[in-house]
């Protein structure tokens, strides 16, 4: 497994060399509210404020997609993953796709050698 901290925006991490590059690697998860959800969000609409019904919702579909990018990278043989990135989109009314991706990659510690 890739330890999260070997997870980077970045194109590099601070410490490391790249040396292998694997590829693109992606977690997809296709998420819907539940009507209990909806309902539950709606109302707090009307006192404003963070929704916590939908950021809940939101940051789970997040963790899904992120752990299943991490698993796709580790599949692949790699130990770090760069250029991390999420996306989402609307599938149809109340059902959203998360997608997190980036480039897999073998990292060393900059002092070691190959």
């Amino acid at each position: 497994m890739i330890k999260k901290s070997m997870v980077t925006t970045a194109f590099d991490l601070p410490g490391f060399r790249v040396k292998r590059n694997f590829g693109i690697v992606r977690g997809i998860t296709v998420r819907s509210r539940s009507i209990l959800g909806t309902i539950g969000g709606s109302l707090q609409t009307i006192v404003g404020g963070n929704i916590t019904a939908f950021t809940s919702l939101c940051e789970k579909a997040r963790e899904e997609a992120f752990e299943l990018m991490l698993n796709h990278a580790a599949e692949m043989g790699a130990n770090a993953v760069v250029g991390m990135c999420y996306d989402a989109n609307e599938v149809m009314d109340g059902v959203t796709e998360v997608l997190a991706y980036g480039t897999a990659v073998w990292v060393e510690a900059a002092g070691e050698s190959a």
